[in-house]
């Protein structure tokens, strides 16, 4: 069985509109290579999915808790690999509200 790759995929706040190309990091496991990567949108999530199964070769997405179910829909429709999604009714980082509300 071949190692997976997959990328997680967190949302980020950017008030200083930096950018979001430096908040990418690989952690090399024995079963995994698992691509984190910070975005400050939607917009920006759906960009890091297609780019992460295209040019990094992942075989499956897992987006943050700050993704809320359109957030996540929009990712899954964007790539053809498994997505998954951690779920919380409301995001601490994101102001106690669903990203939802703020995308």
């Amino acid at each position: 069985m071949s190692k997976l790759k997959a990328a997680f995929i967190f949302i980020s706040p950017n008030p200083d509109n930096e950018s979001t190309e430096k908040w990418c990091s690989w952690t090399h496991t024995a079963g995994v290579d698992l691509l984190s990567i910070g975005v400050a949108s939607y917009k920006e999530g759906v960009e890091a999915a297609k780019k992460a199964v295209a040019e990094h070769g992942c075989g499956a997405i897992e987006l943050c808790g700050g993704f809320g179910l359109r957030g996540a829909a929009e990712v899954a429709a964007a790539v053809k690999v498994p997505v998954g999604v951690v779920r919380f009714d409301v995001h601490p980082g994101l102001g106690n509200v669903s990203g939802d509300t703020v995308f």
